[in-house]
């Protein structure tokens, strides 16, 4: 692989993941306290659950990434599943912080000739860009489920983080214009 297309993908992953990440916050920031630990029904994570269990996966995957198998042996995966009583937002914000903050360590560590190279998960060996993409599809998801549970638990309080239903129309003509003022 060339460095070019290896740099590119990097960084192309990298804003990957902070896209997530912004959108993720965008709806946690909607939500008020009691709403983030409010699961919507009974086979539904609440954002809590959700920011727990992610800061987990982040923490396991990312640490030693290229010399450690991503599925680190302390981790509980089935305990991220369950919020203990005495954890409190701000507890599960600061895990996710630092969950975070492995994250873009990991990926600021690697250069161009690293995405390659071999890494493995629970066993599994990928390369580093199959690990990347692997971890993008899984954080994708769960990002997608805490803004839908904060879309439902908002309900007409929710404010949209992309195109508001109703107004790509007018968002494609905006951007239109903006495009051809730059030109």
């Amino acid at each position: 692989m060339s460095d070019d297309i290896g740099t590119a993908f990097l960084a192309e992953a990298r804003r990957c993941f902070g896209t997530l990440r912004k959108l993720a916050e965008g709806a946690l920031a909607q939500l008020r306290d009691d709403e983030f630990f409010q699961s919507p029904g009974p086979e539904s994570n609440s954002a809590a659950v959700l920011v727990r269990h992610l800061a987990g996966n982040m923490r396991s995957r990312f640490t030693d990434f290229l010399t450690s198998d991503g599925e680190k042996p302390d981790r509980n995966r089935d305990g991220e599943f369950e919020v203990p009583p005495s954890a409190s937002r701000a507890d599960l914000m600061k895990a996710w912080e630092e969950g975070w903050k492995t994250v873009f360590d990991a990926i600021d560590a690697l250069a161009a000739a690293d995405v390659l190279r071999p890494v493995t998960i629970r066993g599994e060996p990928h390369s580093v860009l199959q690990a990347l993409g692997r971890q993008q599809a899984h954080y994708a998801q769960h990002v997608g489920q805490i803004v839908y549970v904060a879309k439902l638990l908002r309900g007409g309080e929710w404010r949209s983080l992309s195109i508001p239903r109703g107004k790509s129309e007018e968002f494609n003509r905006r951007a239109l214009g903006e495009r051809r003022h730059l030109a």
